[in-house]
């Protein structure tokens, strides 16, 4: 915000043009900046000109282009790969990483779930939609490794905090030195914690969770945003095309169930020859009488 009000603070809006706003976007590209984050400062700036004109203060609003972006998520983490860093984890982070991996929700969602929102005897988690960042209310039913995580976070709840994932009585806040210590301690060097939600997504996906259902636990709204985790990888690629070469040899055993042009023709001759022959008479041809040729 503060670089649009430097660029744009003093001046009328009839007076933002869409050259100057190009010029901006030029500008803060020069500057370094991914065109995400470009976007994100012009979104802003779109959205200031639409409230403009819901309150009547202005007509219309200067064509923003928006830059291209190529965000597609790349960073997983395969299970066997996320027990190793788990065991280099500490307790507390290990379970929040835990939770993560599979549930696919955000950090800021994991960091604020309380026990308000969880019911044991149930087995149900209902995240509030204050606490979630799309706006809309979440349900998770606790079974397996994922029950069994919230009973270990009951045995060490503190009457003095509320929150389920907390370190020694205090909000998960920073932990990324932990957390790059840990991955270079087990050899996955570069990843991040938001990796466990693009891992969630993929695990329930190849689990053959309809994707529907993976939006629902993960907390997606739109299936775009869903599809820019490029949930499909090299080994997905792999069984795919084995999958599809042992359905067309296994189909190639099975009779067709068409015949080409030419072989019907010559089998349709072939038949009416055999007709002709078997009733031992000539075929009378139009126009042709037994006595002779009419005149």
């Amino acid at each position: 915000m503060e670089t649009l009000r430097e660029a744009f603070g003093i001046d009328r809006a009839l007076d933002i043009t869409a050259d100057r706003i190009a010029a901006y976007t030029t500008r803060r590209l020069e500057a370094g900046l991914k065109p995400a984050s470009v976007n994100r400062e012009l979104a802003a700036l779109r959205r200031m000109f639409t409230l403009a004109i819901r309150a009547g203060k202005i007509a219309t609003r200067p064509h923003i282009a928006l830059l291209a972006e190529d965000n597609a998520r790349e960073g997983f983490l395969e299970p066997a790969d996320f027990a190793s860093l788990g065991a280099h984890l500490a307790a507390w982070l290990a379970d929040v990483a835990t939770f993560a991996y599979l549930t696919g929700w955000r950090k800021g969602e994991v960091a604020t779930l309380t026990w308000a929102d969880v019911d044991l005897r149930s087995g149900v988690i209902r995240l509030r939609a204050a606490h979630s960042k799309n706006k809309r209310p979440r349900v998770v039913i606790l079974r397996g490794e994922l029950r069994a995580l919230l009973e270990r976070r009951a045995a060490a709840r503190r009457l003095d905090c509320p929150l389920v994932f907390h370190h020694d009585g205090q909000p998960v806040r920073d932990f990324r030195t932990a957390w790059r210590t840990a991955c270079q301690a087990a050899g996955l060097t570069g990843q991040l914690f938001h990796d466990m939600r693009r891992s969630a997504i993929r695990n329930m996906v190849r689990a053959g969770v309809p994707e529907r259902v993976a939006m629902a636990v993960s907390g997606h709204r739109t299936r775009s945003v869903f599809d820019r985790y490029n949930i499909v990888s090299e080994a997905d690629l792999a069984a795919a095309a084995e999958q599809t070469l042992a359905y067309v040899e296994a189909k190639r055993e099975v009779p067709a169930t068409v015949t080409c042009l030419e072989s019907a023709r010559e089998a349709r001759t072939s038949d009416e020859r055999g007709q002709n022959t078997d009733t031992g008479k000539p075929r009378r041809v139009a126009g042709v009488a037994s006595g002779g040729v009419r005149s």
